[in-house]
């Protein structure tokens, strides 16, 4: 393969540069929310409330958002939303300096910038591969690239910086993730267009929301890549609903303490997105793929047991290399295989049905710590993660992910020798 082939564009560049930025300020709101949160109440229910309602646009708008963005300008899509998103977070800003911050206000600043997420995410994941020729290579690349930097911003750097702005004062740290939307807003529109898929002009929008819903649920490999973060979500967001309150409690660390325990999980992010290829090509995607979920259901449940917070950040260490890796090989093999007209409604379904899993995860991690202890939501989380795996790891197996990527290239195609590749690349034990 030349080298050509494996070049990013310049384009990719502002796209990284906009999505650090933004990830920056997400970081920071990360730590600085249930704090601030917490500032406001201890009952486990309310926070769970909080982290509940910024999940509730995909399940109410998640297949529907994507078949709109399939038929809106993606970078006009992304950048209008980011904007929006700025001037929205003022809102708490205000209301914090004013010191009539509410968790019902919370909340629905909360929904709102789910709804932004869902448009925004949405939009990228279906410019990417529009962006780079939908080279399997580059997407591999561009992900891994996109996933370290997200990590490293938005739990290396943000959560530390989050709790310091903190201190500063309750607004502060709002004031900067609005701050990190609107630049990114500028530099997305900055982004160079890329011709629109053609869709049906009389198919209403509920028909071409349904066939993308379809399309996830009849492919074995595109369910099986979307039921490992459904699953892991409930498990994931029970513990984010707890974890302030086992990490003060449990663990006796304080407000800066928590900023640094998210950084250890983002560590390991980082170590995770940069070896992700390194483990595809070694064990093949799919393998690789249930390795990382065992790995990070294993961690859990060190966590749940940790006796210090040492070891507690050793386990999200290790959960997090799990994670990053997952982030990486998963949306890359997707963007790989799904036909550029159906890649918003497919990634907008994927997703929705991970988003959908996560209320149910808030109000689970919350009843559990509220009916028995503060540990036993990390427990069952960990239980979850060991079981999903269980299930999904034939879903997408070596040998599926082969036959996908080979029937995702035109026979004779141009691309056929680099799908060639690509195969040898993820599928190595195959005969």
């Amino acid at each position: 393969m030349s080298a050509d082939t494996r070049k990013l564009p310049t384009g990719f560049g502002r796209l990284w540069s906009a999505q650090t930025i933004s990830s920056l300020g997400d970081g920071v709101t990360h730590a600085a929310l249930p704090l601030l949160a917490l500032t406001l109440t201890r009952d486990p229910m309310a926070l769970a409330v909080v982290t509940a309602a910024g999940t509730l646009p995909w399940l109410l708008f998640g297949v529907l958002g994507g078949a709109l963005v399939d038929r809106w300008d993606r970078r006009h899509t992304m950048w209008v939303t980011d904007a929006a998103r700025a001037l929205l977070l003022a809102i708490p800003a205000a209301a914090a300096a004013l010191d009539v911050l509410s968790i019902p206000l919370l909340a629905v600043v909360a929904f709102l910038l789910g709804v932004g997420g869902l448009f925004f995410d949405t939009a990228a994941t279906a410019y990417l591969p529009d962006l780079l020729d939908r080279k399997p290579v580059l997407l591999e690349r561009a992900n891994s690239r996109l996933r370290g930097a997200q990590t490293a911003m938005s739990g290396f750097v943000g959560p530390p910086a989050g709790s310091a702005l903190l201190a500063l004062g309750r607004a502060v740290p709002l004031l900067a993730d609005a701050v990190s939307f609107a630049l990114s807003a500028l530099l997305v529109r900055s982004l160079p267009a890329v011709p629109r898929p053609a869709t049906p002009a009389r198919e209403s929008l509920l028909r071409q929301a349904r066939a993308g819903a379809s399309y996830v649920f009849r492919d074995r490999v595109l369910l099986g890549l979307a039921l490992r973060p459904a699953v892991g979500n409930i498990a994931f967001v029970a513990i984010e609903t707890v974890l302030a309150l086992f990490a003060h409690d449990r663990l006796g660390i304080d407000t800066y303490g928590f900023g640094l325990l998210l950084t250890a999980e983002a560590t390991g992010g980082l170590l995770g997105a940069g070896i992700a290829s390194t483990l595809g090509r070694r064990l093949g995607t799919g393998t690789a793929l249930t390795v990382t979920a065992a790995v990070e259901g294993l961690a859990i449940l060190g966590l749940a047991a940790a006796p210090n917070p040492y070891v507690a950040g050793l386990a999200l260490a290790v959960c997090g290399a799990g994670m990053g890796a997952t982030m990486v090989l998963a949306p890359s093999l997707r963007q790989a295989i799904v036909p550029a007209h159906l890649m918003g409604r497919v990634a907008s379904t994927s997703r929705m049905l991970a988003m959908c899993a996560a209320p149910l995860g808030a109000f689970l991690g919350g009843w559990l710590a509220s009916a028995f202890d503060v540990r036993t939501p990390l427990y069952t989380a960990a239980g979850l993660l060991l079981t999903m795996t269980a299930v999904t790891a034939s879903m997408t197996s070596n040998r599926r992910v082969e036959a996908a990527l080979l029937a995702a290239t035109p026979a004779g195609g141009p691309d056929q020798p680099e799908a060639e590749d690509r195969v040898r690349e993820v599928a190595p034990t195959l005969a």
